[in-house]
């Protein structure tokens, strides 16, 4: 009995010792982060990064292209980069690539451009023609722009094909698959585990319910889907053949006209790309090397061509600081990022509540003239939208004008939003429009039922027993379909009153519909087409501003917010980039997309149950 005893007692001395080591492991290995930091900051004017004379700035972009950032704890976005973490979860700020492109096109220390898009997941055919437009002006200086990768996506090629040198690995691999809208659909499955699924809406068009009450996409939506991404994918055509110099007629959208060639280049797609003048040549990372150079001469190490990343040029040109304010007059620049969720929210979710006291930030701010609400937004909470656009009419009644600008996204409430401004500019691939509501909740009275659960009891009114555990009152039922009914009513003629438009004519081009920005201005639910800077510059004329700063207004950071940007923002690793290729399964993206779905449904948390969402609007 003793040997037992005296057995467990020496288990757990070992255990607690094996987890007390841990524990101090854990934070010393924490302290030496902190110190070296402390180190990088006292020691950063003797580490500063130098951009070589006649150097290549490679372009690695990762991620998504996005206009705002999620928010990211300092500390997990220094290991990112101490771990050159540029996986596809990754973000990358769509200013900042172009600031870096029109940097890099006025030094005269940067002799050639090369695009990495290994890492490029995408962000949006706006974002993407933003940066076409931005590689086009840097041509004008003279430099070339080599475009190299073991193989290109879609998105990825879409900004390749803007080099002067496009190569392709002899392995590689470029297939064009166009774009598609094929949700997954949940009706069978609800019922097989006897799920009531109660659905409230207005709009022909309005499909964002339709996962959950059908098992096929509808008439309907098919119609308005085939029309926005067919006229979507006729862009990316035009854009491409533009930039290659070859016609829009060569894409091979036909299984049969595709095998023709890719039989002539003997089931080879790397010699498929060529011989179809998709890409320059095919070359080897080794031979692109010794190309690169011939051009611009070898690193300090010597195992690759004289460079610099994009990572350390962008801390040159854009230091993590922020810069001083001065008192000169601004346009106020306020993003509107994500779904649209009540209350508040981190930086890449639009809260009701977190961006609307963005806007009183910026009525408040005397410096600041005029508004441009840059928005990127499939929707969410109808709520929220409302609060959010009551702010923007505060802005006006302030003698402040606002601009919404559109971005990938900005229908349902993303359209909401920007209805009330003063004007509104859209990309002409944006997607936008959509505008109707629905309500939607699902009842497990049935599946109880079948576990042998069940709920009874009383209430002092009939609303009492209202709950997902019960089945629903038709009656409650009306009462909701007339709820949505008014917030449609409501929608609409919000959208005639700012668009000088009857409530008829707005009806008849919405009823949930998407449209994408050509279109949308034919219909005149925009005034323009263009980017953000086209915004900027409206805003500032609607406030009369001859000279003016451009300012984004943000929530201020607490000191200790700033101290540790900064301490993470010094400590970082730097190695030479190389190219390297990333190849996600389609099972995993397939798992990953049901995740997506079940987080957005998860985040949903309008207080009337009620949202002005765009689920099609995804490509």
């Amino acid at each position: 009995m003793s040997t037992g005893r005296s057995w467990t007692k020496s288990l757990f001395i070992g255990l607690w010792s094996i987890l007390n080591f841990c524990r101090k492991l854990f934070f010393n290995l924490i302290f030496i982060v902190i110190f070296i930091g402390f180190l990088s900051l006292l020691m950063k004017d003797n580490n500063k990064i130098i951009v070589p004379n006649d150097s290549a700035l490679v372009l690695k972009l990762s991620g998504s292209i996005v206009i705002e950032k999620r928010g990211v704890d300092p500390f997990e976005e220094f290991m990112q980069e101490a771990f050159e973490d540029d996986s596809q979860n990754s973000e990358t700020l769509l200013q900042d690539v172009l600031l870096t492109i029109e940097n890099a096109k006025q030094d005269n220390r940067i002799k050639v451009l090369v695009l990495d898009l290994q890492q490029l997941a995408g962000g949006g055919l706006d974002k993407l023609e933003q940066i076409s437009q931005a590689l086009d002006n840097f041509k004008e200086s003279g430099k070339p722009i080599y475009a190299v990768g073991d193989s290109f996506t879609q998105n990825q090629y879409y900004l390749a094909s803007h080099a002067d040198h496009l190569y392709l690995n002899p392995m590689g691999f470029l297939l064009f698959e166009g774009y598609g809208r094929y949700p997954t659909y949940y009706k069978s499955a609800l019922e097989k585990i006897k799920a009531q699924t109660h659905v409230f809406k207005v709009g022909t068009y309005k499909s964002a319910i339709e996962p959950y009450i059908r098992d096929d996409m509808s008439d309907a939506a098919k119609e308005a889907n085939q029309a926005w991404l067919s006229a979507i994918w006729s862009q990316y055509k035009n854009n491409v053949a533009q930039a290659r110099g070859i016609s829009p007629l060569n894409f091979d959208e036909k299984l049969e006209d595709f095998m023709v060639k890719f039989e002539q280049a003997d089931g080879d797609f790397a010699q498929y790309a060529l011989q179809n003048n998709w890409v320059d040549a095919l070359k080897t990372r080794e031979e692109i090397r010794q190309e690169l150079i011939s051009l611009v001469g070898e690193n300090e190490s010597g195992m690759s061509f004289k460079q610099i990343s994009y990572r350390n040029y962008l801390k040159i040109i854009n230091p993590p600081l922020p810069n001083i304010s001065t008192d000169t007059q601004k346009v106020g620049i306020v993003v509107a990022k994500g779904t649209i969720l009540n209350g508040t929210q981190k930086p890449g979710d639009i809260g009701g509540d977190s961006t609307a006291e963005l806007l009183v930030k910026a009525r408040l701010d005397d410096n600041i003239k005029s508004v441009v609400l840059y928005v990127d937004s499939p929707g969410g909470s109808a709520f929220a939208s409302e609060i959010i656009r009551q702010e923007v009419e505060n802005l006006q009644a302030a003698g402040k004008p606002v601009v919404a600008v559109m971005s990938t996204y900005a229908a349902s409430g993303g359209y909401w939003i920007s209805a009330g401004a003063d004007q509104i500019w859209a990309a002409p691939s944006t997607i936008t429009g959509s505008i109707g509501i629905f309500g939607m909740f699902l009842t497990f009275e049935n599946t109880l039922d079948y576990l042998g659960i069940h709920t009874d009891g009383v209430g002092t009114t009939e609303f009492s027993g209202f709950g997902v555990t019960q089945a629903l009152d038709p009656r409650m039922g009306q009462i909701l379909q007339r709820g949505i009914e008014h917030g449609y009513d409501q929608f609409i003629s919000l959208v005639a009153d700012k668009r000088n438009m009857t409530k008829e004519q707005v009806d008849g081009i919405a009823q949930g519909r998407v449209w994408i920005g050509d279109t949308a201005k034919e219909l005149g639910l925009v005034d323009e087409l263009g980017y953000l800077e086209d915004g900027i510059k409206a805003a500032a004329q609607l406030a009369n501003l001859e000279r003016y700063d451009t300012v984004y207004v943000q929530r201020s950071l607490t000191g200790r917010e700033l101290f540790f940007k900064e301490l993470f923002g010094q400590a970082t690793v730097l190695m030479d980039g190389a190219f390297k290729t990333s190849a996600p399964s389609p099972f995993m993206n397939f798992i990953k997309g049901l995740a997506v779905d079940m987080d957005t449904a998860a985040k949903f948390n309008d207080p009337r149950g009620v949202y002005s969402f765009c689920l099609e609007c995804s490509l």
